[in-house]
């Protein structure tokens, strides 16, 4: 069977492909390793991840999305060509069209850079839509309705806030404040707090067991090791989720201000409507534990977290590409 449609959530930490009437083919992590004396890609998904943090000088393991956008174009079309080629299969020989998601806060420059990495990656038509647009249709919300709805989408490089209504964004707001700040923000406050260094990988995975985003009465701890900063020697330690809430609520503060920024904006009758539908949380850094409460607390608004939160952008691009000449009105054009 020929795949000639293909939709891709290309996230800043993962990336989900879409291929209809197949689900989803690819959930993999958005690295590529690289080897430096040739510049020859190694290993691409979940297999350059295993390498961060491991590898030796001559080989180098990038994320070649930055906050969303694409930081460096030659990766990121290298990457593109593996996940569709992974999709496609080796004996495709149809060339496939694309939905690709993009950042809300996306530059013309940075739109027409993804759209010419995937048509050089493989690509017969590449089309861009924003991701609130695409994480609210996987999320089951009705866009084309009259009725005004919120979605934040928290991914790896950005959080999306957006107030939709007639297939529309009314109002919007992207700011580079996600899930790898969150990674970024347990390293400091170990290093801070215990004098020791983690990598990247040990911080998503502390955030993971025992991260939330309220302090909780009966606290969750996990184990982890580090380098003592003072001896240069491993060091067992423990660190609890009142901890990890202390780190992270700078950033989700700063998310929450975006929030309100996009109340401010929003019309009143939309307003209304938010306040009695509620808002919906997606994206993978949803799934950190009271994140919905957070915002209940803040916004005394009702909030959920999406079915599958992480998923609901590729869903998103899965609806756009099993419809693509009805949704064509609401995609970017292909300039």
């Amino acid at each position: 069977m020929f795949t000639n449609r293909i939709g891709i959530d290309l996230g800043t930490t993962n990336t989900v492909v879409f291929v209809p009437g197949r689900g989803f083919v690819v959930n993999e992590p958005t690295i590529v390793a690289l080897s430096l004396p040739d510049n020859n890609v190694m290993a691409v998904g979940r297999e350059a991840k295993e390498m961060i943090g491991r590898t030796p000088g001559d080989i180098a393991a990038y994320r070649p999305l930055k906050d969303g956008v694409v930081a460096d174009y030659y990766i990121t079309r290298a990457m593109l060509k593996y996940f569709i080629n992974k999709a496609t299969g080796p004996w495709n020989l149809v060339k496939p069209d694309v939905v690709i998601s993009v950042p809300a806060g996306i530059t013309a420059t940075e739109r027409r850079a993804v759209i010419n990495a995937a048509q050089e990656a493989g690509a017969k038509n590449a089309y861009v839509v924003r991701e609130p647009l695409l994480a609210a249709l996987g999320a089951g919300i009705a866009i084309n309705s009259s009725s005004g709805n919120m979605i934040i989408n928290i991914g790896g490089g950005t959080s999306e806030v957006a107030v939709i209504s007639l297939g529309g964004i009314v109002c919007w707001s992207s700011i580079r404040v996600a899930g790898n700040k969150f990674d970024e923000a347990v390293m400091g406050y170990i290093k801070k707090k215990y004098g020791v260094a983690i990598g990247e990988q040990s911080a998503e995975a502390i955030k993971i067991s025992a991260g939330s985003a309220m302090p909780l009465k009966t606290k969750l701890e996990v184990n982890f090791r580090g380098r003592d900063l003072v001896s240069g020697l491993p060091k067992d330690l423990t660190i609890n989720s009142n901890e990890i809430a202390e780190a992270l609520n700078p950033y989700l503060a700063d998310i929450a201000a975006a929030v309100q920024g996009v109340f401010n904006q929003t019309p009143p009758e939309l307003v209304a409507d938010v306040m009695e539908k509620g808002i919906i949380l997606s994206g993978g850094t949803a799934n950190l534990r009271h994140i919905d409460g957070f915002f209940e607390r803040i916004f005394n608004v009702p909030t959920y977290v999406a079915e599958d939160s992480i998923l609901c952008v590729a869903k998103g691009s899965g609806i756009i590409i099993d419809h693509l000449d009805v949704y064509k009105r609401t995609l970017l054009n292909k300039r």
